[in-house]
C-alpha cells in the first residue's frame, strides 16, 4: 500500500468499557489538535457495518495505536481489528504502537489473568466450529506478536 492511499494518520484500537471516557478520548483529542488524522470507533456513520468499516479505517491508516486493558480480550471484536492490523504490520509495513493501560504486557503475551478468563470461554465455543477455532489461533498469535513490540506501559509512567 502506497503513502498516497492512507485516509488516516492512527487507528486507535481499545476496548470501550475500560478506556474510552479515560485514556482513549484524551489520546484522540490530543491527537486531533496535532492536526493528526485520527480514526476511532465513534467515527462510525449510523447505519455502517462495523466489520468492515473497522478492517478498512485500519488498512488505510499508517499507524494502529492498540490500547490494551483488562478487558479487551472479552472483545472479539478487538481481538478481530487485533489480527487484522497484525496482518498489515505483516505484509504492509503498518506501525504498531501498544500501549498497555492497568494491565502487564506477560498478561497480553502469554494470555494471563483476564485474557486467560476470555480465552477458556472462546475455547470452549472453539469446540463447536473448526473456523472459530483458526481465530482463536489467529488471535492468540496476534496478541503475543502485538506485546513483543516495544510500546507504553501505563504503569511505569506514574
Amino acid at each position: 500500500m502506497s503513502s498516497s492511499d492512507h485516509k488516516y494518520d492512527v487507528f486507535i484500537s481499545f476496548r470501550g468499557e475500560d478506556t474510552r471516557k479515560t485514556f482513549t478520548s484524551q489520546l484522540h483529542k490530543a491527537l486531533c489538535k496535532d492536526n493528526i488524522e485520527t480514526f476511532v470507533d465513534y467515527n462510525l456513520k449510523r447505519g455502517d457495518e462495523v466489520g468492515p468499516s473497522l478492517t478498512e479505517a485500519i488498512s488505510y491508516s499508517r499507524i494502529s495505536v492498540v490500547i490494551f486493558s483488562e478487558n479487551y480480550a472479552n472483545s472479539k471484536w478487538c481481538l478481530v481489528e487485533l489480527a487484522h492490523i497484525m496482518e498489515c504490520r505483516r505484509f504492509y509495513e503498518h506501525v504498531v504502537i501498544p500501549v498497555f493501560y492497568e494491565i502487564e504486557p506477560s498478561h497480553v503475551r502469554y494470555q494471563e489473568g483476564s485474557y486467560k478468563t476470555a480465552f477458556a470461554r472462546y475455547e470452549a465455543e472453539a469446540n463447536i466450529s473448526r473456523n472459530f477455532a483458526n481465530s482463536l489461533i489467529e488471535w492468540k498469535a496476534a496478541l503475543a506478536s502485538a506485546a513483543n513490540i516495544s510500546g507504553w506501559v501505563s504503569r511505569t509512567y506514574r
